[in-house]
């Protein structure tokens, strides 16, 4: 007996069986390759806010949900018994100029109305820890809300707990219950053929671990750079952003030159090896925000796809506002995340 049939087994599909399935849903999960196996097989983590002004529903969306984060992934590790990486360890960013400095002052005073006493956005000096990153001001904006997790390890540990709690993830069964698809690009690629036009696109990205350890400093972000510290002990940076690729498993140059630039961002990393080189697909839609509701091409079924970038840090939200719609028929997701606006 199943009420909830979840096609996809990446953070968003497990995220949703979760929810469910802590709602008392008999849930199954179906995937041919197992979990985590496609773009959440990536190795960033980073779980980071948007900056802290011009309020709306999508950055209110992820605020929550990197709120839920921290309880979230400590009940699964319960569960599970395996880490999935998280701490919310914050995230630096150096300020390049006096235009910086100043906007970075003006959101440290919205961040404190839209953030309240729930998480800090602060203008610093350079960082006492000598871990970084280069500021040409001498200035760094540190926030206490943004986390990270070891994507490979947080699925593997919400698989288990799923598995726990008699959520199995299997290679192939009959639908049954309500159907959600979380199928990422394959999906998406389903959706452009049948409304012949870009819904949504694969985008590359390329990583790199470096054998590093700084796991209790905070992440680093600064010229569109991601320098995640992880729980094992290493560290990893990225990534690219490739629309236009011919092998979507390959590394090459690009991956080089942003190795140079973590280096040179947080000089720490210059003389370190490099433990893994990585590249794959992430699903994009054409709205950039996730698609979540009623599925357009299946009634009576339902869609969560499009975590391009955000998917880890959506997720604990994604899951709830799912499991909402499923099972109470409940629809408390955004405009914007809704399928209609990437249609």
């Amino acid at each position: 007996m199943v009420d909830v049939t979840i096609r996809g087994a990446g953070i968003f599909g497990l995220s949703v069986a979760w929810a469910c399935v802590r709602r008392g849903a008999r849930v199954q999960i179906i995937d041919p390759n197992g979990p985590g196996t496609g773009a959440s097989n990536g190795i960033l983590g980073a779980l980071a806010p948007h900056v802290p002004e011009n309020w709306n529903d999508k950055k209110a969306f992820q605020f929550e949900s990197l709120l839920l984060a921290q309880p979230f992934w400590a009940e699964v590790e319960a569960i599970s018994g395996l880490p999935s990486g998280y701490a919310r360890a914050g995230r630096l960013q150096p300020i390049a100029d006096d235009r910086q400095l100043t906007l970075a002052r003006d959101r440290a005073q919205s961040a404190a109305a839209l953030w309240q006493d729930q998480a800090a956005w602060t203008v610093e000096r350079e960082d006492p820890d000598n871990w970084g990153p280069v500021t040409p001001t001498g200035w760094l904006i540190r926030d206490t809300l943004s986390a990270r997790l070891h994507p490979r390890m947080a699925c593997r540990s919400l698989a288990a707990a799923l598995d726990t709690l008699g959520a199995h993830i299997v290679p192939d069964a009959p639908d049954a219950g309500r159907v959600v698809h979380a199928t990422g690009i394959t999906d998406l690629s389903a959706l452009n053929a049948a409304f012949n036009k870009t819904v949504g696109t694969p985008v590359k990205g390329q990583a790199a671990v470096l054998d590093h350890d700084a796991r209790d400093l905070p992440q680093v972000f600064g010229d569109a750079l991601h320098i995640i510290p992880h729980a094992d002990g290493t560290t990893a940076i990225g990534s690219t952003t490739e629309r236009d690729f011919s092998d979507p498993a390959s590394t090459d140059q690009q991956l080089d030159a942003l190795i140079d630039k973590a280096r040179a961002l947080v000089p720490a990393l210059s003389n370190v090896r490099i433990r893994l080189r990585w590249a794959g697909q992430r699903p994009r839609t054409r709205s950039r925000a996730p698609m979540l509701g009623p599925h357009p091409l299946h009634p009576g079924q339902f869609i969560a796809n499009g975590g391009f970038k955000i998917g880890f840090g959506m997720a604990p939200k994604v899951g709830e506002v799912m499991a909402d719609l499923i099972l109470n028929r409940t629809d408390t997701i955004p405009e914007g995340f809704r399928p209609e606006a990437s249609l």
